[in-house]
């Protein structure tokens, strides 16, 4: 009589490891789909007893639809969120995945409202990257009330309403872009800061903790009012300009949003690298191009492929299983130097 194939037979057919034949036989744990079925195609050619169990396993993951609204497709930072979120759909393995994801047409409550009530209508949950806005604040409680779960990205809103908030922890970036633009100054002097406006908490917090760890640790410096640039380029570019020529002594610049391109284009223009200590949120192309040629002294990135596993790993527990809201989970920031890029 032949011998009755082993778990050990299966797995050294499969590929994989034991206790991965294990984790699907029992429909436990995290095992990829593409594995699950490998290993559902080895027990049936090695004629493991169990091989019909195993194909069922790997033939009855759930269904779900992922709604994301992000902005301003046109931008390197949010091309890349895009693709990382379709990535940690495709991967998640306890469920067969579509990544929904919208960019609202206009930095409107209107456009972002509609684009959210759209998703949350076709989708099992949704994530956004949002403003703090009361219209907006609004829906995502009457979507709480509807049973849908929503979770904000980057910039935290709706507090009392979202089920959870991925990101960083924006007042230790602030803290960070401070610590490291008067550590690389010698002398003090005039320092100053961008935000995208005051709807972004996210940016507001990072201010905040600019300013403070500066009263704190660096009181010599002199802190320049904070400046509005709507996260623009151009905008950026013409007030960064324009603040060199009202301070030519200015010493350090922090974009704690968007618009970054602008203000590296207008130190370009018109200083030395290394004259202006500039440091900027996320790494793309144009930061990484900065900080090689010494325009910017720091760049913080957000750790997207971590925070795009995690969200979507928790709307989908909030889907299958009703786990409990994570509420905060802040990831520490990559921070790119001009030695380390």
């Amino acid at each position: 009589m032949a011998k009755r194939p082993t778990i050990q037979d299966l797995a050294r057919e499969a590929g994989v490891g034991v206790a991965t034949v294990d984790r699907v036989l029992h429909g436990r744990g995290h095992v990829r789909q593409a594995t699950a079925e490998r290993v559902a195609e080895a027990a049936e050619r090695i004629g493991y007893h169990a091989a019909g169990l195993l194909q069922a396993r790997a033939a009855t993951r759930p269904k779900m639809r992922y709604g994301f609204v992000l902005q301003k497709p046109a931008q390197a930072f949010y091309r890349d969120f895009a693709a990382r979120l379709e990535r940690a759909v495709a991967d998640h393995p306890e469920v067969e995945g579509r990544a929904d994801i919208l960019f609202p047409a206009h930095q409107t409550p209107d456009d972002y409202c509609d684009a959210i009530r759209r998703l949350a209508d076709r989708c099992d949950g949704v994530a956004v990257v949002a403003p703090n806005q009361p219209q907006i604040a609004a829906l995502l409680r009457d979507l709480r009330a509807e049973g849908k779960p929503v979770f904000t990205l980057l910039n935290d809103l709706a507090q009392g309403d979202r089920l959870g908030y991925f990101g960083t922890d924006n007042i230790k970036v602030g803290r960070i872009a401070a610590w490291m633009i008067t550590t690389q100054l010698h002398s003090p002097g005039k320092l100053a800061t961008f935000v995208g406006s005051s709807r972004w908490h996210g940016h507001i917090l990072r201010e905040t903790g600019f300013r403070s760890y500066v009263h704190e640790f660096a009181p010599k410096f002199q802190l320049l009012d904070t400046m509005v640039n709507l996260d623009t380029r151009q905008l950026t570019y013409e007030a960064t300009l324009d603040l060199l020529e009202r301070h030519p002594d200015l010493r350090g610049l922090y974009v704690a949003g968007g618009g970054m391109e602008g203000a590296i284009a207008a130190l370009r223009d018109s200083r030395p690298a290394g004259r202006v200590a500039l440091v900027v949120n996320e790494i793309t192309p144009e930061s990484r191009a900065a900080l090689t040629d010494r325009y910017a002294c720091l760049a913080m990135a957000t750790p997207l492929a971590e925070l795009c596993r995690r969200v979507v790993a928790a709307m989908t527990a909030a889907k299958l299983s009703g786990a409990p809201p994570p509420g905060q989970v802040f990831m520490d920031p990559v921070l790119y130097t001009p030695e380390s890029v």
